[in-house]
């Protein structure tokens, strides 16, 4: 692909990953209740997830959800539903269950959780193996190797997702101690959590393209 093409991805993925979403309030959250090193292996997570949706993608099943109303709807289902869960028990959580722990402390057992929830949160929405399939070929050139092109724009997707995680993370960690006051968690947990459960409802009530 030619500069000004790759030029023009990274400008496109920069609005894509500075956008709200669930991913960014997840990871704000986990980095106001547990730490950045928690929220930060909740991205990884999430990135992992979007991983396996562009090589799924590339293997076909996003034609498969743009052309299947029903592979369309269950994905879509299955996501929003996991949204509006994770909405009510964010907003349902005790403040007062909320533990300031430092990162030092931070094991494998404990992050494992966290990497999990990324996950799930990650490849929740049907609509981002939509957006790849259609999103990834505009950039592609047909007369190069296919295999070097999408390593390069998944690379370049993957960094700058992770970049605004990291930054994201640090940022909230840096302000927690003013946060994690029982009365802030409180609104805090209700606001995120009410938020979750908006972006499943959204998500439940999307239709797919033709």
């Amino acid at each position: 692909m030619s500069l000004t093409t790759y030029s023009l991805y990274i400008a496109a993925v920069a609005v894509l990953v500075l956008s709200p979403g669930p991913t960014m309030l997840m990871c704000m959250t986990t980095a106001l209740n547990d730490g950045k090193s928690s929220a930060l292996a909740a991205g990884v997570g999430s990135i992992s997830a979007v991983l396996g949706v562009m090589t799924l993608s590339a293997l076909g099943l996003g034609a498969l959800l743009a052309a299947s109303e029903i592979a369309f709807t269950v994905v879509k289902v299955i996501g929003a539903i996991y949204l509006i869960w994770l909405g009510v028990r964010t907003f349902c959580s005790n403040a007062e269950a909320v533990i300031i722990k430092r990162d030092a402390t931070d094991t494998k057992r404990r992050l494992r959780p966290h990497y999990v929830r990324g996950f799930l949160v990650g490849s929740s929405n049907p609509k981002a193996i939509l957006f790849f399939t259609a999103f990834f070929p505009q950039f592609l050139n047909p007369s190069e190797p296919f295999a070097l092109q999408y390593f390069i724009l998944a690379l370049t997707f993957i960094t700058c997702e992770f970049t605004a995680l990291t930054m994201c993370a640090f940022g909230v960690s840096a302000i927690a101690p003013v946060l994690r006051s029982r009365r802030h968690m409180r609104w805090i947990n209700k606001v995120t959590g009410g938020l979750f459960g908006a972006m499943g409802g959204l998500l439940l009530l999307s239709r797919r393209h033709a």
